[in-house]
């Protein structure tokens, strides 16, 4: 009788993606990551510029500081003005400063001529004038106001230190996000505080009187100037009207 052998098993193909990494097992007590949402706040623009959080400090904060330390340096008027506006002017300065590169300050980029020039412009337009009609009371005004100081250190103000510290925070920072008629009003209140108490005002109410008006024409004009040329016209504009209106009269 013939013997009967059985037939081999046959192998079990191997799958060829044996290799491959098996998918993850996922639980369905935690959400995919598709339907995971953040704790945090996502930034609409990725290529937005980074906003610092001095940025988001509101400026009124440091024009406070700076009028209240216009008002308890008044004992230094007497004995040395300088150090006073040095440091009153120095402060806003700062701010500006650190708003400008920190936060979100104005800038200035590449100016052409003809807003430079229009600087030049409007700040001879606001000087001329006043210098022609009431050169006198100008020139005792700014006796007053830089009395005991040598010429180069009043043309280092007028040029360097006053137009710096205020155009880079009235015009730089507050007038990013204020109308311009508010940051001349406000403008207005601080040069006041410098100024008045330097010229004794109450004793002299008319020449406070034009002072004031001279003030509040000069602030308005910077702030127009700012919003119509740049930031850079509204500083050249300032310096020129200085010069005209504090530095002329004392030649």
């Amino acid at each position: 009788m013939p013997t009967i052998y059985p037939d081999p098993d046959t192998p079990t193909p191997i799958p060829d993606d044996w290799r491959k990494t098996p998918p993850p097992i996922v639980d369905p007590a935690y959400p995919e990551e598709a339907d995971w949402e953040s704790p945090f706040a996502s930034k609409e623009d990725a290529n937005a510029p980074v906003t610092y959080r001095g940025a988001a400090a509101d400026p009124v904060f440091g024009y406070l500081i700076a009028i209240a330390l216009s008002i308890g340096l008044m004992p230094l008027i007497p004995t040395d003005p300088a150090l006073r506006y040095t440091l009153i002017w120095g402060v806003m300065a700062g701010f500006g400063v650190l708003a400008w590169l920190l936060g979100n300050s104005g800038r200035i980029w590449t100016e052409t001529p003809e807003n430079l020039g229009w600087g030049v412009i409007f700040g001879l337009i606001l000087g001329v004038p006043f210098l022609m009609v009431g050169g006198s009371t100008l020139q005792q005004t700014a006796q007053r106001i830089f009395t005991g100081m040598q010429p180069g250190e009043t043309l280092a103000f007028l040029i360097f230190v006053m137009p710096l510290a205020e155009t880079l925070f009235f015009r730089g920072v507050l007038q990013e996000t204020r109308r311009f008629w508010l940051v001349s009003i406000l403008a207005t209140v601080w040069s006041a505080l410098v100024f008045f108490p330097m010229i004794d005002a109450g004793r002299f109410p008319a020449v406070a009187l034009i002072i004031g008006t001279a003030l509040v024409l000069m602030n308005l004009l910077y702030s127009y100037v700012r919003r119509r040329n740049g930031l850079a016209a509204a500083w050249l504009c300032q310096i020129v009207a200085n010069l005209v209106l504090l530095f002329l009269p004392l030649l």
